[in-house]
């Protein structure tokens, strides 16, 4: 009995599109993670050491001042968030007695002294 390490025509249609199928969802894969990474991260202005804040899942308002590095020498009188072009004014107080707000990524946070 003579047996080849032939394939039939459909297996190698079979094997070519699970080939095609998997390159594309890594490719799908690739490119959802440079997505992410390119992100739009936080912006913090007024006296900080970072004004840069990476984005992350659950970012809140006292966790991007806290990772930018507020460097003031009195607290805040003001604090300002612009999102999508509006903008809403917070009082320091409401943060200093523990009340956070959830930020968005491409939020801009604006401490005035």
């Amino acid at each position: 009995m003579l047996f080849c390490g032939c394939v039939s025509k459909a297996k190698a249609q079979a094997r070519a599109q699970q080939a095609y199928l998997a390159g594309q969802n890594a490719a799908l894969r690739r490119q959802q993670a440079e997505a992410e990474a390119q992100a739009p991260g936080v912006t913090v202005v007024g006296p900080v050491q970072y004004p840069d804040v990476p984005w992350v899942e659950g970012l809140t308002l006292a966790q991007a001042v806290a990772t930018a590095n507020y460097l003031g020498q009195h607290d805040p009188k003001e604090i300002i968030i612009t999102r999508q072009g509006e903008s809403a004014k917070l009082a320091p107080k409401m943060l200093l007695n523990g009340a956070d707000v959830p930020l968005e990524p491409g939020d801009i946070i604006t401490i005035h002294e």
